[in-house]
């Protein structure tokens, strides 16, 4: 199973469209295309404050590791997720977030991660980073990102799901999400490392994560600048295949094929605090929100303007295909790593079969979206 970082091979083409109605006439394009520079900064900048949020509580764990305090953080790092999950409708074609030279994306949101590569395992005690006392004597940033992604693309040392395990442990239980013990962080072996690496990884999220808002940051000379000064068909362009590669290969495919043809705990995209129902859920609220130009209580004008001049029935299909796997999504039974399991007749199995379905034909619908807008969407 590919991690998070995988990207579609995506090809585009610029087509006109017949008689009447230039679909992406300057007048009403540019301020579509304004609005999306907008809103993924609005977005990005919502993911950085509830990074900053996870930040704070986790420094006061570290600071006196009890229980009351890790149940906080994990709260926290609950609550950092869905901002960042709409934000992933904005990958796919290169920009800040995963540029092939730059983007900081696989030291962000990577996956899966293989627990024994950071912290000791059940039956393996003195495995991983923390415990490898000879071979890293000191740990910092410099060496957590040398290490991330090293020898495999499952060696993930960074970003949300390394924090994700260092806060709940594996996750040993059918019925919720995994439990390690604040004792881990104060009498375990190599307790004081443990502490320190979570940190490090948390201070490294925050930075990764500002550095992506600042190139969307309205009023600099930065890649949202040039994005929303570029010819409005190549931004639509741009737009579309986020919205379509995540909707189709990535979401319907990577996330969720994968882990329901292999019924395997192991595939689910938050797996140690069980969140990967909600994880789910926003990665496709974040492509409504493109759609519809919105985020949060900030509202403008969306593609749906746009495909609305030239077919308001195609406008009207994609905006209930975009409600119903929204819909399809919030009916699958938590927790996911359970709803995968069982007969082919089993209720899990077939609302995640049922959300699999409803995002692939979204992603249908998007690529004549973009066909009806004169671009042509050719998806992996």
């Amino acid at each position: 199973m590919k991690k998070l970082g995988w990207m579609a091979l995506v090809a585009g083409a610029l087509t006109s469209v017949g008689c009447g109605t230039e679909p992406l006439e300057e007048s009403r394009a540019r301020p579509v295309v304004e609005r999306y520079a907008a809103l993924v900064h609005e977005n990005y900048s919502d993911a950085v404050t509830k990074a900053r949020e996870l930040r704070a509580t986790v420094d006061a764990f570290v600071a006196d590791p009890t229980e009351a305090k890790l149940t906080s953080a994990r709260g926290a790092w609950l609550a950092a997720r869905p901002a960042y999950g709409q934000s992933e409708a904005f990958r796919f074609y290169g920009g800040p977030i995963d540029d092939e030279d730059t983007g900081p994306e696989g030291r962000i949101n990577a996956w899966p991660l293989d627990e024994a590569y950071i912290d000791s395992v059940e039956g393996a005690p003195e495995a991983g980073i923390i415990n490898a006392t000879t071979e890293y004597p000191t740990l910092s940033e410099e060496l957590l990102i040398s290490l991330n992604e090293r020898d495999g693309e499952t060696n993930i040392a960074t970003g949300y799901h390394a924090i994700e395990f260092l806060l709940w442990g594996q996750d040993r239980s059918v019925t919720g999400p995994g439990n390690r013990p604040a004792s881990d962080f104060v009498t375990a072996p190599n307790a004081a490392r443990r502490r320190q690496y979570l940190k490090l990884a948390t201070d490294l999220l925050v930075k990764d994560l500002e550095s992506v808002q600042a190139q969307w940051a309205p009023g600099a000379d930065n890649y949202g600048k040039k994005f929303s000064a570029q010819e409005p068909e190549e931004a639509v362009l741009q737009v579309l295949t986020g919205l379509g590669s995540l909707s189709g290969a990535e979401l319907s495919g990577e996330r969720m094929t994968v882990a329901y043809d292999n019924k395997d705990q192991e595939d689910e995209h938050s797996c140690f605090s069980d969140n990967t129902k909600a994880d789910l859920y926003a990665n496709a609220l974040g492509i409504q929100n493109v759609y519809l130009g919105r985020y949060g209580t900030q509202d403008g004008k969306g593609l749906d303007e746009l495909v609305a001049a030239v077919d308001a029935k195609l406008d009207t299909e994609m905006k209930q295909r975009l409600q119903a796997s929204l819909d399809a999504i919030q009916a699958i039974p938590g927790p996911f790593d359970q709803a995968i399991t069982g007969a082919e007749n089993a209720e899990g199995r077939q609302k995640v079969k049922a959300a699999i379905d409803a995002l692939k034909a979204q992603t249908d619908t998007l690529v004549d979206v973009a066909t009806a807008l004169g671009i042509t969407l050719n998806l992996e």
